[in-house]
C-alpha cells in the first residue's frame, strides 16, 4: 500500500500546475485512507476497500485533468483578442471624425474694408490759364489732391500741349505717373458708345482712386448735363478731373478748369461715360 501511495504522489508532483489543486485533494483523501489502512493491518476486506477507492479516485482525477487540459487547449471564445474590449485600438483625438482643426487661411484671412459710400478730395482748385491749357490745368488740379504742386506751363511741357490742345488720355496717364510715386494710374479707353461693362469699369476706377487719394482725369468730348441740369459743351474736346464719388460711385464730382465761375459739379457715371465715348481717361 505505501508503495502505491508514493507512486501516486509522485506522479501528481510531475502534472502541470493546473493538476496541483485536484493532486493535493487526493493525497488528503489517500492519506486519510491510508491512515485507516495502517491502523488495521489484519482487516483485509479494509485493505481491499481502500485499494479500490484510491484506484476509483485516480481514475476521477484523470478525468478530472483531462477536462481541464481540453479547456485550456481550447481557448474560449470570449477570450479572442478581437472580441476583447480592452483590446482594441483606440482612436486618437485628433482622428475624431468631429474633430475640427483650424483652416489657416480662414484664420489669418481679413475682409478687405468696404469703401465709404462718398468722398470728396481735398484738392486746389485753378482755371485754365489759356483757352487751350485744359489738359495741363486737369492734370495739375488732379495732383493738387495728392500734395503735388506743378504749374499749368510745366505740365503743359511734358503733355506736349499746343494750341491744338493735349492729344489724349495716353499723355495725361503718362505725366502723371511721372509725378506720382508707384505708376499708379492706367488708361482705360471707350471706342465707342459706353456699354454697361465700361460704365461699371469706370465707377470701380473712381471709387478705388479717390479712396487711396487720387483723383481721375477725363478727356471728355460733345455735350453734357449735370445733376443740377447744367448745361456743359465741349464740341472740340475737353480734360476735367474728377476729384469724389457720393452713393458708391454712381455719381462723381467734377472739377472743371474752363469756367472759374463753376468750379465744380455733379454728374452721374453713366453721363461721364458717354461724355468720354470716342476718348478716354487715366484713373
Amino acid at each position: 500500500m505505501k508503495y502505491h501511495l508514493k507512486r501516486h504522489l509522485r506522479r501528481l508532483a510531475t502534472e502541470r500546475s493546473y493538476q496541483i489543486i485536484a493532486g493535493s485533494a487526493a493525497a488528503l483523501v489517500l492519506a486519510g485512507g491510508t491512515g485507516a489502512a495502517l491502523t488495521a493491518t489484519d482487516d483485509a476486506p479494509t485493505r481491499q476497500e481502500n485499494t479500490a477507492a484510491v484506484a476509483e479516485l485516480g481514475s476521477r482525477l484523470g478525468d478530472t485533468a483531462s477536462r481541464s487540459e481540453a479547456r485550456i487547449a481550447v481557448p474560449s471564445p470570449s477570450a479572442s483578442p478581437s472580441a476583447s474590449p480592452s483590446s482594441s485600438p483606440r482612436r486618437s483625438p485628433s482622428a475624431s471624425p468631429s474633430a475640427k482643426v483650424a483652416d489657416p487661411d480662414t484664420t489669418t484671412r481679413k475682409a478687405t474694408p468696404k469703401p465709404p459710400s462718398s468722398k470728396v478730395l481735398d484738392y486746389d482748385y485753378q482755371a485754365q490759364t489759356t483757352y487751350y491749357y485744359c489738359g495741363p490745368a486737369a492734370v495739375r488740379n488732379a495732383l493738387s489732391a495728392t500734395g503735388i504742386e506743378r504749374s499749368q506751363d510745366t505740365l503743359a511741357v511734358a503733355l506736349g500741349t499746343t494750341e491744338m490742345g493735349t492729344n489724349s488720355a495716353e499723355d495725361t496717364t503718362r505725366v502723371l505717373n511721372q509725378q506720382v510715386k508707384g505708376d499708379p494710374y492706367r488708361t482705360r479707353m471707350i471706342p465707342g458708345t459706353a456699354t454697361k461693362a465700361q460704365i461699371d469699369r469706370l465707377q470701380a476706377d473712381v471709387v478705388n482712386a479717390v479712396r487711396n487719394g487720387r483723383a481721375v482725369v477725363s478727356n471728355v468730348v460733345g455735350d453734357a448735363t449735370d445733376t443740377n441740369g447744367g448745361w456743359h459743351s465741349f464740341p472740340g474736346g475737353h480734360y476735367i478731373a474728377v476729384v469724389g464719388y457720393q452713393n458708391d460711385g454712381r455719381t462723381v464730382r467734377i472739377a472743371d478748369s474752363a469756367d472759374p465761375s463753376l468750379p465744380s459739379y455733379w454728374i452721374s457715371t453713366i453721363d461721364l461715360a458717354n461724355w468720354m465715348a470716342t476718348r478716354g481717361y487715366s484713373a
